[in-house]
């Protein structure tokens, strides 16, 4: 059995944080226990939308080929110095932390609200965080594995801070800036565009006089996350696709067909397989009848198939929908169900 432990004091600058949108994180620098790397993320104002109101806190397993059982603690520091505790402070069970997978992190989407910490914890505009990592492992950890790829974790960064920005886009009043080298390098699209805009198309971020290129038929919410997968080459979690995740997909397929990002098409028509019901099937089936995403258009089809399925889905909106942007499809449909 093998035991390793480590406490470290995590200072956030607060007054700063707590401009930063919901979903983004000031992070800790690399910690060492157990032979792992591990990192401390806090959200400021939430990890997503859901829990806008509280500040968020998580610990990140960095080590992707690892797997590793282990307990995380928390708390804050009041302006005496003095550690929290009530309600700011937060201890798990005996954790799993995979590296590659879903349980990669561990921690508190509501670990204290804002009225309470700017009440009790902010002392010169900061914050601090007392965080504690005891590893549980029941084999001694292996020499440390050379590291997986992390570009993706750099070029995030990389988009969050205004380093070397030189193009902004305007989405229905919301500025996002970016790197026109990865924006061309990544899609065939934006290189295009970019190079037609040539010279208009550059501006530095203290200029006041440059004007952002204006994006029309594409919502903020879905170019943030279309940029953010540009850079890392990942998608969001399940639980921040919003209320409605089968649309936010749909809306990022037909942006991922526009700028010729192939990898976040297929990603997309994956993951609204996923969410196929009766109450979707109609609309999932026009995205990809749409976007030509063949493989979706099958499973659709082989859904509507069943009986019992086509008879509910043809009640919906959705399917009157289908209808009218592709008639010819109602009829191969109801060949297939034999109705």
């Amino acid at each position: 059995m093998m035991a390793d432990s480590a406490f470290v004091r995590f200072k956030v600058n607060y007054d700063q944080a707590k401009r930063l949108a919901v979903g983004k994180a000031v992070r800790s620098d690399s910690i060492s226990v157990g032979g792992r790397m591990w990192r401390v993320s806090c959200y400021p104002r939430g990890y997503s939308r859901k829990v806008e109101g509280w500040l968020s806190l998580y610990l990140d397993l960095m080590d992707r080929a690892s797997s590793v059982k282990a307990i995380f603690e928390a708390f804050l520091v009041d302006g005496d110095g003095q550690p929290s505790t009530d309600v700011a402070q937060w201890r798990t069970d005996v954790r799993v932390f995979e590296g590659d997978g879903s349980s990669k992190r561990h921690g508190r989407s509501r670990f204290v609200t804002h009225d309470y910490l700017e009440k009790y914890f902010v002392a010169g505009g900061h914050i601090t965080f007392v965080c504690g990592i005891l590893i549980v492992d029941a084999h001694p950890s292996p020499m440390s594995p050379v590291p997986p790829p992390d570009i993706g974790t750099h070029l995030a960064m990389l988009l969050e801070s205004s380093d070397g920005w030189d193009v902004a886009f305007s989405v229905q009043g919301e500025t996002f800036c970016a790197h026109r080298a990865i924006l061309a390098a990544r899609s065939p699209v934006f290189r295009e565009e970019l190079e037609l805009l040539g010279s208009k198309a550059q501006v530095t971020v203290s200029s006041s006089s440059a004007s952002p290129i204006a994006l029309h038929e594409i919502a903020p919410a879905t170019f943030g996350t279309m940029l953010q997968f540009i850079y890392t080459d990942a998608l969001p979690g399940d639980d921040d696709l919003g209320d409605a995740p089968s649309v936010t997909l749909q809306c990022l397929l037909a942006a991922a067909d526009r700028y010729a990002l192939y990898r976040l098409k297929l990603f997309c028509a994956h993951r609204l397989w996923n969410y196929v019901t009766v109450d979707t099937a109609a609309d999932t089936l026009a995205c990809a009848l749409m976007y030509e995403c063949p493989e979706l258009k099958n499973k659709c089809i082989d859904f509507f198939a069943a009986e019992e399925n086509f008879k509910k889905a043809v009640l919906t909106e959705g399917f009157m929908h289908l209808g009218q942007k592709f008639p010819s499809i109602i009829t191969e449909l109801r060949e297939k169900v034999g109705a």
